[in-house]
């Protein structure tokens, strides 16, 4: 029986294509980012890669930084993180082999160089972001402000209290002073004898390692009590400007409040920036990534990571934000109920429409099938909170806050499908990196399925 199959033979020779541009198709990511980073490196906008390097040509050869962003940017779009992982893709997927000119950096070189230039890797989101505007995708007409909690390299289960690290510090230096007395039974007080025994290295890295956590939180209890006395002197003047005392409970002494941080604060040994942070599927070890994002086109317009463990306080640095990277703020302005403050809502002027929730999203629907949409002139005696409330129950407000949850949600489901539910490295400064490179590559890919590219704009 002869069966009709295709030809099969892997020792079948071939000549393949002699210019490395023919092993991807036209229009793909890999030329679309190839093109993007070429573009950036011919306007200069990739100085900050080469002031590490000599300008006049001695010292070691390493790879140029065109092709070591080239590679970080294709592996941040397609989920791919991993230093190993990407080394390993240089020899085994074409994009990557095409975007690296078929060189093939380790996985060192790749680590070392993502941990050398944060800051440039950061810097790379604005120079994306206005490509998006030249390419129409920014209106800021209307944008959406949300906060996502992302776990960081590091454990709950290595954070600290300042009792805790006391006890720590107490039982490695009772182990030292074990060793040392054994060593001089063995060996006599005055010879060394052989080398130290295996493990007094650790001990050594892990006492100093607690007393660094140690002298942070002490740092923050003083930090805590000299806020708390801000405060209070804040609130004697008022009442001493008024003639008469304020309502409500007195608020504690600053000694108080830098007593009870000391006891009760926590840090964390393996990452002592992040900070203990509650999402809705628990506790995490982490960082709180900001992003504002435009509703025209789902392009994130500004991007923070910050220590903050809620939301409260970010919304107006990330309009200060929005207006360093595009030159203006937005029109208009939704957030959740983890944004509303009467502070935050004082933010709102001629420029910016705040649409901040003031209560949960079921809280706002049960409200508003009790209540209906108001009619008729707006009160004069409202506070801040019952006018926004106000605002969002009318038909208008209904309309304009719905687009919230459509807008900046899904950027973050399209970040978590691309890797982002962990970062990779340590560290305030080098975590803003990698969340500024998930925003980077997340605009970018916006920019990719526009059928956008530099050759047609400067065409």
């Amino acid at each position: 029986m002869a069966y009709n199959f295709l030809p099969y033979d892997q020792d079948q020779l071939y000549l393949l294509a002699p210019s490395m541009r023919e092993w991807v198709r036209e229009g793909s990511l890999a030329r679309f980012l190839s093109d993007v980073v070429d573009h950036f490196d011919a306007e200069g906008k990739l100085a900050r890669f080469y002031a590490r390097r000599r300008a006049d040509g001695w010292g070691r050869a390493s790879y140029p930084p065109v092709l070591m962003v080239k590679v970080l940017l294709y592996g941040y779009a397609v989920g791919v993180r991993s230093s190993r992982k990407l080394a390993q893709g240089l020899e085994e997927w074409v994009p990557l082999r095409y975007l690296a000119a078929n060189q093939q950096p380790d996985f060192r070189t790749i680590a070392d160089f993502r941990k050398e230039h944060v800051e440039a890797l950061e810097g790379l989101f604005g120079e994306v972001l206005e490509l998006c505007g030249e390419a129409g995708l920014v209106s800021l007409g209307r944008v959406a402000l949300d906060g996502r909690k992302v776990k960081g390299s590091a454990a709950l289960e290595r954070n600290r209290t300042r009792e805790q690290i006391r006890k720590e510090v107490k039982a490695i230096l009772a182990e030292a002073e074990r060793v040392d007395a054994e060593e001089d039974a063995r060996y006599g007080e005055d010879r060394r004898g052989d080398e130290l025994p295996e493990g007094l290295r650790t001990r050594e890295e892990r006492l100093k390692r607690l007393r660094e956590a140690q002298a942070r939180l002490e740092a923050r209890a003083k930090a805590a009590e000299a806020e708390q006395a801000e405060q209070i002197r804040q609130r004697e003047a008022e009442e001493h400007a008024a003639g008469k005392k304020k309502r409500g409970r007195k608020p504690k002494a600053a000694e108080q409040v830098g007593r009870d941080v000391a006891e009760q604060a926590k840090v964390n040994l393996t990452d002592p920036d992040s900070r203990i942070m509650k999402t809705r599927r628990g506790w995490v070890q982490g960082y709180n990534g900001q992003a504002l994002v435009d509703d025209f086109s789902q392009v994130i317009v500004a991007a923070a990571l910050t220590q903050s463990e809620n939301d409260v306080g970010e919304l107006a640095p990330m309009l200060e934000r929005c207006e360093q990277e595009n030159g203006r703020r937005p029109e208009q302005c939704l957030a959740d109920a983890g944004y509303w403050s009467e502070e935050n809502a004082a933010l709102e002027d001629e420029e910016t429409e705040l649409f901040l929730a003031t209560t949960k999203s079921w809280k706002q629907r049960k409200e508003l099938r009790e209540q209906g949409p108001p009619r008729g002139r707006i009160p004069r005696d409202l506070s801040p909170r019952e006018r926004m409330e106000r605002k969002l129950r009318t038909r208008r407000g209904q309309e304009i806050y719905r687009q919230r949850s459509r807008t900046v949600e899904p950027v973050f489901g399209q970040m978590h499908e691309r890797g982002l539910n962990a970062f990779l490295l340590r560290g305030l400064r080098k975590a803003r990196a990698e969340w500024s490179l998930f925003s980077t590559t997340h605009n970018l890919l916006k920019l990719w399925r526009s059928g956008w590219c530099p050759a047609l704009a400067a065409g």
